[in-house]
């Protein structure tokens, strides 16, 4: 089996849109807007400096995928790289697809200079914990706080 990295392109759309979907829905059993989560993933597309998508092929089939965007940190004068929207569909679950993706962004940013690599993860998601863990991950000491506006149409 074989897991191949490259990045997200236009066509990817539909299936990034389904993907962070059934993330949501899997991890906070959220129903997300598509059309505005639609226009959401196009304004990655359209605006690199937002970031990127990766897709994950397993065995030839995409399988899964991730989102970077990027923090610039003042203290380090460089930018963080955000590891966001990650979802692996459930058939190619503990295949080594998020491992490979993980590892392509790792080499990635370390290639560009970035200054670290960032991700959040619900407090009840132990399993996702290990496997950062488990990947050299550091639990930090920072809580989240965040004030969410209506979306804008």
């Amino acid at each position: 089996m074989t897991v191949t990295i490259r990045p997200a392109e236009r066509s990817d759309l539909p299936l990034l849109v389904q993907w962070n979907a059934a993330m949501a829905w899997e991890t906070e059993q959220k129903a997300l807007d598509l059309a505005v989560l639609e226009r959401g993933v196009k304004a990655v597309f359209d605006e690199p400096r937002r970031g990127f998508y990766l897709v994950a092929d397993h065995d030839g089939v995409p399988a899964g995928c991730l989102l970077v965007t990027y923090e610039w940190s003042d203290w380090r004068a460089g930018d963080f790289w955000w590891i966001q929207s990650v979802y692996v569909v459930a058939e190619a679950r503990r295949a080594g697809v998020f491992r490979s993706l993980y590892a392509h962004v790792e080499q990635r940013a370390r290639d560009v200079g970035a200054v670290g690599l960032r991700l959040y993860v619900e407090t009840e998601n132990e399993r996702a914990q290990r496997t950062y863990a488990g990947l050299g991950m550091d639990r930090c000491h920072y809580f989240m706080y965040e004030t969410e506006f209506a979306a804008s149409s």
